[in-house]
């Protein structure tokens, strides 16, 4: 491979004869081959912005001479493009604060800055990657900022995903709402419910989960650009602070905002550690959820069999005709990834000393891991298992028919203990306790039908007593 001489530092280094990377990319290529990953697109997106944003306000200082800047920019434009993707290498398990991955940044841009000035590739004579490309910068407040505004992008891609995965348990919802079933409680038989009530119960969870989410959006508004290596903002004058948070405002459309104290906003990851609990609140749900309709979907022959969800694929090499839940599998999985990574997270804002944090690039690894795979998850969850559900009516009416939960609605009646003798007898049976009731003839097949009316029968009071039905209904 042809290769060009480059030197950092620490000395001479070959590097690739192409690559607009430079001699500390290439350090850190050797130093971290951990994962064989590389940065998540929306850290390279926010890193990008920076670097313009930055270039636009020291041009607006005048300490940056214009042409230099504008290079810059156009270089930062064109790798915002999609240009130079390759370019882009440093593991998620690098050197502390990112500062491999700044300076990733830093070489392509000011190596293809110097191209467009007219200038050799890796020499660097009219655009220096640390003396023009991070002017006024530290990667202690880049990287930080990079981090906000890579966590706000993917909140903003996850949070219509779960506004559509509430709407599609909503719909379902509404669509059940008449199916009267046994409820279950530690999963044994209890008081009737209807499934519609449980499909709307699911999203309302998920519906305050988004709340949460939206919610964390505030914190990552407030950036800890300006102030440089330890948050007092040192070779960084006071316009640049204000015209750089001005001109990300205006890329990204994030209505972002001077940190009120860049010190602190340099020392702590507290904004990640509440954005991280928020996504595994989100992934408890999804978890909770997806293993109910797994259990309602089992069978169809030798489980519960109250709802079909839409076939995928074929489940088994050896057994056929067997099809499994594999979306809501998936989506186990996904929860499971997202709470090991708040684990993560949360250990490592803890690890932060004195003014600094250097285990940030592992914190926005995960946290951009979590969002991605969740958003991607609760997509395919709403596309391919959730608008899909049908509901098997008979098999719902059969299981209430026969659940000893139905005893519940006598007891108002014919007490406690009388109640508790008809599923005795039912358990001893087999009997169902609807045909219990009735050949010890406690009720008319007329006052039962009026007992068991889903409306009243799974709302606030006794049934058979007031009239609870939609008022369209009545």
């Amino acid at each position: 491979m042809k290769t060009r001489t480059e030197k950092d530092t620490l000395g001479t280094l070959e590097v690739p004869f192409d690559a607009y990377y430079g001699a500390q990319t290439a350090r850190a290529i050797i130093n971290f081959p951990i994962s064989g990953l590389k940065p998540h697109p929306a850290l390279i997106w926010a890193t990008l912005t920076i670097k313009m944003s930055a270039a636009r306000a020291n041009m607006a200082t005048g300490r940056l001479a214009q042409e230099v800047g504008n290079a810059i920019i156009q270089a930062a434009k064109e790798a915002l493009s999609g240009e130079y993707v390759n370019q882009f290498v440093i593991d998620p398990f690098q050197a502390g604060a990112g500062t491999s991955h700044n300076m990733n940044i830093n070489e392509v841009l000011a190596n293809r800055a110097e191209e467009i000035l007219g200038g050799e590739r890796g020499k660097y004579a009219k655009v220096n990657p640390n003396d023009h490309v991070n002017m006024a910068q530290s990667t202690n407040d880049v990287f930080p900022t990079a981090m906000r505004l890579s966590a706000l992008n993917m909140v903003s891609q996850l949070l219509p995903e779960m506004e559509g995965l509430t709407d599609s348990l909503r719909a379902r919802g509404a669509e059940f709402d008449g199916i009267l079933k046994s409820g279950r409680t530690h999963l044994q038989d209890a008081v009737p419910i209807r499934l519609g009530q449980e499909f709307e119960a699911y999203a309302v969870a998920i519906e305050k989960n988004t709340a949460n989410l939206r919610a964390c959006q505030e914190n990552l508004l407030q950036l800890g650009l300006g102030g440089t290596a330890v948050g007092t903002g040192l070779n960084a004058e006071p316009r640049y602070i204000e015209q750089v948070v001005e001109f990300i405002r205006e890329e990204t459309g994030f209505p972002v905002v001077t940190a009120p104290n860049l010190i602190e906003a340099t020392q702590n990851m507290d904004a990640f550690v509440v954005l991280s609990s928020a996504l595994k609140g989100t992934a408890v749900n999804l978890t909770r959820i997806a293993n109910d309709l797994r259990l309602l979907s089992s069978g169809p022959m030798t489980g519960l069999n109250e709802i079909n969800l839409p076939p995928v694929q074929p489940g088994s090499s050896i057994m056929p005709g067997k099809v499994n839940p594999v979306i809501l599998e998936m989506v186990n999985m996904v929860s499971f990834q997202v709470m090991g990574a708040d684990t993560v997270v949360t250990f490592a804002a803890q690890a932060g000393q004195m003014e600094l944090n250097v285990m940030m690039p592992v914190i926005i690894h995960n946290i951009l891991l979590s969002l991605e795979i969740m958003k991607n998850a609760i997509r395919k969850m709403r596309e391919s298992c959730i608008d899909g559900i049908t509901a098997n009516v008979a098999q719902c009416a059969r299981y209430l028919e026969s659940s000893v939960g139905m005893a519940t609605i006598l007891a108002p009646r014919i007490g406690y203990a009388a109640a508790a003798e008809i599923v005795k007898e039912s358990l001893r049976t087999g009997r169902s306790t609807k045909d219990i009731i009735l050949s010890r003839e406690l009720l008319s097949p007329e006052a039962l039908a009026e007992i068991i009316d889903p409306y009243p029968l799974t709302t606030p009071g006794i049934s058979g007593k007031r009239n609870t039905k939609p008022k369209e209904e009545q």
